[in-house]
């Protein structure tokens, strides 16, 4: 995942993702870059408009969190119901121990 924070990095500094800057990139993070993955980095991101990757990847990313944010929702709804319930008990309870007192 390094490798391609560091190419991504270099993206966003508005430098080419070569070799040698994705090596220097990691270098300076205090990773030991393998030179096997960086080349393969490099080529696989070759002819590869990143502006446009990251424009489409984040369009998909929110679509994705909706389902889930609506389960969370779903299962809120219940615990709030349980904490009613546990203090109307709790309630009743500590009524019913002042009427001993008086009673």
């Amino acid at each position: 995942m390094e490798y391609i924070y560091a190419a991504l990095l270099l993206h966003h500094a508005g430098k080419k993702v070569e070799e040698s800057s994705v090596k220097a990139v990691l270098t300076a993070a205090g990773v030991k870059a393998e030179d096997a993955r960086v080349k393969a980095l490099v080529s696989a991101l070759e002819g590869v408009d990143i502006k446009e990757a990251i424009s489409k990847a984040t369009v998909v990313a929110p679509v994705a969190a909706a389902p889930a944010a609506a389960a969370a929702t779903a299962a809120a709804a219940p615990a709030a119901e349980e904490k009613k319930e546990d203090k109307k008990a709790e309630e009743e309870s500590a009524m019913a121990g002042l009427g001993a007192l008086f009673g």
